[in-house]
């Protein structure tokens, strides 16, 4: 800037300089990967806001009831995930087709999911009590609304997954923040108006309505008026493409998650209160993995598609993981009380400190499992499910069955152990699987998550 230049010349020369350098990075594999991990991180700061909201206002059992309600919402939540894989893949690959096709699609199937929330929230309902007892929790009415709110789920995933075929992967993280921000403010809003764990619990499937609601008019900006003359491709269909993938991130889900069920099961109140904030805490690595795993899946399809090698893309992710994984570990090493204590305040007992650390490793090696199972449903692997079936079904007999009453240390032991296991598996069946040499790669243009002839075990 000169001496007699004005001020708004000089910024706008700054900006004609930063702008291309800005574009260059967003459209760039790297710049890509950062846009998800950053929103997913800044994601993770709310939700932090929003566990140490929750610790706060409720009592330590009704912490560890919400928690076990949240991870039941997770596992039914995994049909969303899938179909948000098998939209990013298929929309990436043209097969849902271009600008109107794919408008008039979304909107067919956004009223059949409409329809299906409906007819599912009532049932719900009508089993309100049965679905609290499967949970272990006293919260019949926020046991009920776990169904539905895994229906609106899926609504919201499709639209991520629309938003990722079209590489609007800024979008999709904004919409990740704002998501959490609406459950923060709408959960905290209505336990504090005295709704308790049911308030708390609520103000996750409003926020998803809000978002998919947004999110609706943005896809619908972005790809333009409908072309009601083409047949759009059924939803149906698509999850029936998808169930490699529905298998594979369901197993993922229950890998996370079930240790809060059981815990409710197999500890008195208050000692899974205490589990499930040491849990919750330790699960920061893993939300950061997901956001990773948005980019990871498309871009190591349009690899395989081209018959590229797509281990880079997967080494990538591993690496941006790690760079999370390594400071976590050691505050969760060197003050893992300090920390909680911190997040919950004096209702934090003090008991599940020691057991951090593990849980932290533990969520760490789930990581690495759930990005090498992105990049095998990528390649369209299928037999690995085996391995990892039996590896899910394991973990909740070894943990109620293993001895001690209350032990939190031996319960988080078990969980390290069972993880470690699954992330060796997925990892090796992964790089097994893209070391096929190109003539042995599907054709490009084959289905996109369809069981493929050729597939790798763990």
């Amino acid at each position: 800037m000169t001496a007699n230049e004005p001020p708004n010349h000089a910024a706008q020369r700054v900006d004609g300089k930063l702008r291309p350098l800005i574009e260059k990075i967003k459209a760039s594999e790297t710049g890509i990967a950062a846009i998800l991990a950053g929103s997913m991180i800044m994601t993770n700061v709310v939700a932090l806001v929003t566990t140490i909201a929750f610790g706060r206002l409720l009592e330590e059992s009704g912490y560890g009831e919400l928690s076990a309600i949240l991870a039941s919402f997770i596992i039914l939540s995994v049909p969303g995930a899938a179909l948000q894989v098998a939209t990013a893949r298929e929309g990436a690959l043209g097969r849902l087709g271009d600008g109107g096709q794919f408008s008039n699609t979304l909107a067919r199937w956004t009223r059949a999911l409409m329809a299906v929330t409906i007819s599912v929230a009532g049932i719900s309902v009508v089993l309100r009590f049965q679905l609290a007892d499967v949970i272990g929790v006293n919260q019949e009415w926020a046991a009920a609304a776990v169904p539905p709110a895994a229906c609106v789920w899926i609504l919201l995933s499709i639209q991520r997954g629309a938003l990722q075929a079209t590489r609007a992967y800024l979008t999709v993280g904004i919409s990740m923040i704002a998501e959490q921000t609406a459950r923060l403010l709408l959960g905290v809003g209505l336990a504090y108006a005295g709704l308790g764990v049911t308030g708390a619990y609520l103000g996750t499937p409003l926020a998803m309505v809000v978002t998919a609601g947004v999110l609706g008019m943005v896809l619908q900006s972005r790809l333009g008026a409908r072309d009601r003359d083409t047949q759009p491709r059924g939803l149906r269909q698509l999850a029936l493409d998808a169930r490699t993938a529905i298998g594979g991130l369901a197993l993922i889900a229950i890998l996370q998650n079930i240790d809060l069920i059981v815990a409710q099961h197999r500890f008195d109140k208050a000692t899974a209160g205490t589990y499930a904030q040491v849990a919750v805490a330790a699960k920061v690595v893993v939300w950061v993995a997901i956001g990773i795993g948005f980019y990871l899946l498309p871009e190591a399809a349009r690899k395989h598609s081209e018959n590229e090698d797509a281990r880079p893309v997967l080494l990538k992710a591993l690496a941006m993981t790690g760079a999370v994984a390594a400071p976590c570990l050691l505050i969760y090493s060197f003050a893992p009380n300090l920390l909680l204590k911190l997040a919950f305040g004096p209702k934090y007992s003090g008991n599940g400190g020691q057991a951090l650390f593990e849980l932290g490793a533990a969520m760490a090696l789930l990581s690495v499992c759930y990005l090498a199972v992105q990049l095998l449903l990528a390649l369209g692997e299928s037999k690995f499910l085996i391995g990892l079936a039996i590896i899910a079904i394991a973990e909740p007999v070894a943990l109620l069955t293993i001895p001690g009453e209350n032990d939190i240390n031996g319960f988080a032991t078990t969980v390290l152990v069972i993880q470690a296991i699954a992330a060796s598996g997925a990892l090796i069946a992964a790089y097994r699987a893209s070391a096929a040499p190109p003539e042995s790669l599907p054709e490009r243009g084959s289905s996109a998550v369809q069981t493929p002839n050729r597939a790798t075990s763990t």
